[in-house]
């Protein structure tokens, strides 16, 4: 598992099970906040970089699919840039939204207006499942690496 390599939010609980099964886990921090003390030091690997952007583009280098945890500006923001590159063919790499609670769902709707207005294709609309469930997320990008 990649994530941002924090001891806060949503996905604390994705990895302490991780590392509980006994997986991998490789966190990327940005060192303004290590030094607000959120890396979490007890990780397979943690990787230091300076900027955001740098963060990103390791997590993206490291990754070989992206499930995305409900979340607000930042991870809205680093999905669209997933989604984008695979638009636009820089990568193949499969998304899934993890709709806990249909948390997605306004999205959704967006994106089917999107559709509707012409300023999304309906394939493009397609680039991407939502999951309600970790276990489901993880079937469909199993499903999606076979078919591949």
């Amino acid at each position: 598992m990649v994530y941002g390599g924090a001891h806060r939010g949503l996905m604390v609980c994705s990895r302490t099970a991780a590392l509980a099964a006994g997986g991998k886990v490789i966190g990327v921090i940005p060192q303004a906040l290590v030094d607000f003390e959120v890396a979490h030091t007890g990780l397979t690997e943690q990787h230091v970089v300076e900027t955001m952007h740098q963060r990103k583009a390791m997590m993206f280098t490291l990754a070989d699919a992206f499930v995305v945890a409900p979340g607000g500006f930042g991870t809205l923001e680093e999905a669209f840039e997933m989604l984008t590159g695979l638009q636009l063919g820089y990568h193949a790499k499969p998304i899934v939204f993890l709709d806990v609670d249909r948390f997605w769902s306004g999205m959704e709707t967006f994106l089917d207006h999107a559709v509707d207005a012409g300023v999304l294709r309906p394939e493009m609309r397609a680039l991407f499942r939502t999951a309600s469930s970790a276990r489901q997320a993880l079937d469909l990008l199993a499903g999606q690496a076979r078919a591949s």
